[in-house]
């Protein structure tokens, strides 16, 4: 990770950490970048999330992508993985999208996706951090400054609202089976998915009960969505609904509710399409990609399933390197980004709905049934403010600790020791047969850490 962009971009409290600009600096860079890598006028997409603050980062990007000479498309209030597919089909340079995901609204953040509608890799992102603070060396040049476009050179906006419908008629076509009949509860977390999920339910002929479809700017993923799971579960047992999904702000990530009011998360997901695909001879290399936080239970399933899996580290994009790297086909993380390689390059709330969709249709089974293989391990997960994660981590004694809580849980459980991307926390979790035991494997680690004076 950068100074500024982490495993999901530019990230923060929006005119604090995330300032427009940031923003501005962004969008020059981009504008003159492209067009020197590839000799034209560079084509950049946006779409951007429900918060206040989206609007302003909008502008900001737009001025100085326009500054620099390029053209800039507005798709509006749209999901991530929109962007990510109007990039890849219809030749655009990169896509910007404007979103702090599942955070509260006053944090906003920006989204770089390269040519390929696939995040931006870390060496474009390494000149954009060294042009923030001031100093660029590159083509053979050191830079403090960019030149501005002038006369004819200067870019200009375009309304394409037409790339989000483009999108829209995608996702309808994806479905193999009508939803005729099957009453569907989506909970729209009052951010990106509320104009899209609800038409594209209805298209397939639904009968779709929407939550959480009124943005007001301040509202997206308060008491919603798929960081509020609660609420859509209550939703569907009121309403008798025969399944829910749950989205979050900007709609890469998918929570599903069964008909009973039962939590189907990322892993459930991924040995529920998993499977399928494997019944159906349709998963390449017989391997679903997780990440280290995938839940024990799940890889018991896959045992019993006779299905491969490969762990990475917890982020989308690094499952996605994973499945790029060596053809797989499906991979994902228990928070609800699953990856869908043959269909798209990021994760997709909605095209994740529709999957789960056709499983339940095609095998003529309620999401209860589909997910009764896997049984969840009770998961503890604690979080310690350390003076420094590595010391931390790499003190003999907290590994002895680790160590004697592998030796105990056996193949009956396990133990993950790891470092916060982003604040001064290790974090200790522990999935075991019971949350008693693992509450004391936990405490065991943490008491270590204590004595050896390593919390802030």
């Amino acid at each position: 990770m950068g100074k500024y962009f982490g495993t999901d971009g530019f990230r923060g409290e929006a005119n604090k950490t995330l300032t427009v600009e940031h923003a501005y600096r962004v969008g020059r860079f981009l504008g003159w970048y492209y067009r020197r890598l590839n000799g034209h006028r560079t084509k950049v997409v946006i779409g951007k999330d429900t918060r206040r603050s989206s609007y302003m980062f909008e502008y900001s990007l737009v001025a100085g992508l326009t500054a620099s000479g390029a053209d800039a498309y507005l798709l509006h209030v749209t999901t991530t993985p929109s962007v990510s597919y109007v990039v890849r089909t219809e030749d655009f340079d990169c896509g910007i999208m404007i979103s702090a995901s599942h955070n509260p609204y006053y944090d906003n953040g920006i989204k770089l996706i390269n040519g390929q509608g696939e995040k931006m890799d870390e060496t474009t992102i390494s000149y954009i951090e060294n042009y923030i603070d001031g100093h660029l060396d590159l083509f053979g040049e050191q830079l403090e400054e960019l030149p501005f476009a002038v006369r004819e050179d200067i870019g200009c906006t375009v309304d394409y609202a037409a790339g989000r419908n483009r999108y829209v008629g995608y996702l309808i076509s994806l479905a193999v089976h009508s939803f005729r009949n099957v009453r569907v509860g989506l909970d729209c977390a009052n951010g990106s998915a509320w104009m899209i999920a609800k038409n594209v339910f209805d298209a397939l002929g639904a009968k779709t009960y929407v939550i959480n479809a009124e943005p007001n700017g301040t509202n997206i993923n308060y008491n919603a969505g798929s960081t509020h799971i609660e609420v859509l579960q209550q939703f569907v047992k009121e309403q008798r609904l025969d399944v829910g999904f749950a989205y979050d702000g900007d709609a890469d990530r998918c929570i599903a509710v069964d008909e009973q009011g039962n939590v189907v998360n990322g892993d459930l997901i991924l040995y529920i399409y998993g499977k399928y695909m494997k019944d159906r001879g349709k998963l390449l290399n017989n391997t679903v990609v997780t990440t280290v936080m995938s839940n024990f239970g799940l890889y018991k399933a896959f045992d019993a399933a006779g299905i491969d899996y490969d762990k990475t580290a917890v982020g989308d994009k690094y499952v996605y390197e994973s499945m790029q790297k060596n053809g797989h086909r499906i991979g994902g993380e228990q928070s609800g980004h699953i990856i869908f390689s043959k269909y798209a390059t990021t994760g997709d709330g909605i095209l994740t709905s529709i999957k789960v969709m056709e499983v339940m249709l095609a095998k003529k089974l309620p999401l209860s049934k589909l997910a009764e293989p896997v049984r969840i391990y009770p998961q503890v997960l604690k979080n310690i403010r350390v003076k420094s994660k590595s010391e931390a981590q790499n003190d003999p004694d907290v590994q002895s600790a680790v160590r004697a809580v592998a030796d105990r849980l056996g193949d009956t459980g396990r133990i993950l020791v790891r470092e916060s991307g982003t604040e001064p926390l290790v974090r200790v979790m522990v999935e075991a047969e019971t949350e008693e035991l693992c509450e004391r494997c936990v405490d065991q680690v943490l008491d270590v850490i204590r004595w050896k004076g390593h919390e802030i």
